[in-house]
């Protein structure tokens, strides 16, 4: 697939096969593929956990946990175990979920927002590598990733911080969504030549 049709053509994909899991070597190709992203002084400062089957349970176990701890303090039991059973259902969306996070440098002059930008970076090639795969993958993320409770349950200590999850699995629908509208090259450059 020609890089620009890659870049084109590449949605994020939401709705996967429960019961298809990708070849493990596929998942690695994913992985390989980040490792080649940008990254300033040569940190590569991204990690990656993959989990897959009862694996997932585990990502379930904390957003079932941080639902929990959001609710009202008059909330009832049947309210606690409703939100703890939508966090586990979050977790089992695809057959796949890679969890991102990125564990910056000491190293003297390294800035921790330039080995997230270099993540970001690293899932930008997996998404681009899933998609040549004709594998389907989003990335989400949101508040329960930037929390304690997260780090500590996956083992990120201060400074690393879990940035996201990439879920991912064979598509259920036509990956050849419609192309979405996008700003003009004169809305998002200026040009100085002087």
């Amino acid at each position: 697939m020609d890089i620009f049709e890659a870049i084109k053509t590449r949605r994020s994909i939401g709705k996967v096969k429960q019961d298809v899991i990708p070849p493990k070597e596929h998942i690695e190709q994913i992985l390989d593929s980040a490792r080649w992203a940008p990254n300033h002084f040569k940190t590569e400062p991204w990690r990656f956990t993959v989990l897959t089957g009862n694996g997932r349970k585990k990502l379930g176990d904390v957003y079932g946990k941080i639902n929990i701890s959001n609710l009202p303090e008059n909330a009832t039991e049947e309210d606690k175990t409703k939100a703890y059973e939508k966090g586990v259902s979050k977790a089992l969306r695809a057959p796949v979920v890679i969890i991102i996070h990125v564990e910056p440098s000491s190293k003297e002059k390294v800035k921790d927002i330039e080995e997230i930008e270099a993540t970001a970076c690293a899932v930008q090639n997996m998404l681009l590598t899933t998609h040549a795969l004709g594998l389907g993958a989003v990335w989400r993320s949101g508040d329960p990733a930037y929390t304690n409770i997260m780090n500590q349950a996956f083992d990120v200590e201060e400074p690393g911080q879990v940035l996201g999850y990439l879920y991912l699995g064979y598509p259920l629908d036509d990956m050849k969504k419609s192309q979405p509208d996008r700003k003009s090259i004169d809305e998002i450059a200026r040009w100085i030549t002087e």
